[in-house]
């Protein structure tokens, strides 16, 4: 079987130094590491999970102005100004929490 998910691995076998999708997974040793697939099924609904929780993040991140362009901002609409800019984004990517509130 040829394992190709090497994040999903690396998550539920941590002792995993060196994966071969074709011959698995070994220890920095060279110990063969018996891979099971629901294992590696359920690691990568766990890294899965923890993307979509975070993708909020990511959805923000692309979206607010430069660092200089943020100092620009409060120069000429003022501290209020830049707040305004931010929460903009802020509101269009809520944190996951706060979307079960509304």
């Amino acid at each position: 079987m040829a394992y190709t998910d090497g994040e999903a691995i690396t998550r539920a076998y941590p002792d995993a130094a060196v994966i071969y999708g074709d011959k698995g997974a070994f220890k920095e040793d060279g110990t063969n590491i018996t891979l099971v697939q629901s294992v590696i099924d359920s690691a990568r609904a766990t890294i899965d999970a923890d993307l979509a929780a975070t993708k909020y993040q990511r959805d923000r991140a692309a979206e607010y102005p430069s660092i200089e362009d943020q100092l620009d901002n409060i120069y000429h609409s003022g501290v209020a100004g830049w707040k305004t800019t931010i929460k903009a984004i802020k509101d269009k990517y809520p944190k996951p929490w706060q979307q079960r509130l509304n």
